[in-house]
């Protein structure tokens, strides 16, 4: 068996220059995946090497890019990715943004941003690159939610909301996109050590550990490895999923 799950495949993966995006990026090439990595910010980027072990052709690297909180950089990173025509297998909306403030506290405006980049944006982006994949015969399309959607953690109103609804919207788009080939699933992490986990109160950050059967946070690396699942042939028949990577918070 090929160990080299992506050989020959090409992934668009958002949010790619940090965290649990850049953790996919490194994944996907270490398994022989081309990748549009797209970032908000494009200076800077970091170096993403290719996993010795395997050691194989990884394809090419481009980086775009995309703000999913404006609509027109949402279009120009579509159009600069489609025009190239090559074929998109993977498409993982990680990108996202966080927001704590309790109930009483929360504005509007904080929703309405929070719902922009985790929600609405990834829908946006997603419907042309959708189109694209159906034409092609199918694909994958992986949403990064969150388990905040499902524990309702005081100050978790806008993120927790927004993720909810993307872990929802997977499920319609599995449904719709079903018949063109299209799989569409959702990776639910629970606690992963990155930048938004350094930001957490440190009370409710280990009240969640000690509410896990593990024990302990997840890795980006880890939470990758799921997305390699979801992305590779070997998920061939799982659509409409809601993954929770989350260590066994029950």
């Amino acid at each position: 068996m090929n160990t080299l799950l992506l050989q020959g495949k090409v992934a668009v993966v958002t949010g790619a220059n940090r965290g649990i995006g850049r953790a996919i990026l490194t994944c996907f090439r270490a398994h022989g995946c081309s990748v549009y990595a797209c970032a908000r910010q494009l200076d800077a980027l970091p170096d993403i090497p290719v996993d010795p072990p395997l050691g194989a052709d990884a394809g090419f690297l481009e980086w775009v890019a995309l703000d999913l909180a404006s609509e027109a950089s949402i279009r120009e990173a579509s159009r600069r990715i489609l025009a190239d025509k090559r074929k998109i297998d993977v498409l993982v909306n990680n990108a996202g943004t966080a927001s704590g403030a309790l109930f009483q506290m929360t504005t509007m405006a904080e929703m309405r941003r929070t719902f922009e980049v985790n929600l609405f944006g990834p829908l946006q982006f997603s419907q042309g690159l959708a189109r694209w994949m159906a034409r092609q015969g199918g694909g994958s399309i992986i949403n990064l939610a969150s388990t905040a959607a499902f524990v309702a953690d005081a100050g978790t109103l806008a993120y927790g909301s927004s993720k909810a609804a993307l872990a929802r919207a997977t499920q319609s788009m599995a449904t719709e996109l079903g018949a063109s080939g299209v799989r569409v699933n959702a990776i639910a992490p629970g606690l992963t050590t990155t930048d938004m986990y350094e930001q957490m109160d440190p009370a409710a950050r280990e009240a969640l550990l000690a509410a896990s059967a593990l024990k302990r946070p997840a890795s980006p690396e880890e939470i990758a490895h799921v997305a390699l699942f979801l992305a590779s042939d070997l998920s061939s028949y799982v659509t409409g999923q809601v993954i929770r990577a989350d260590g066994g918070l029950v």
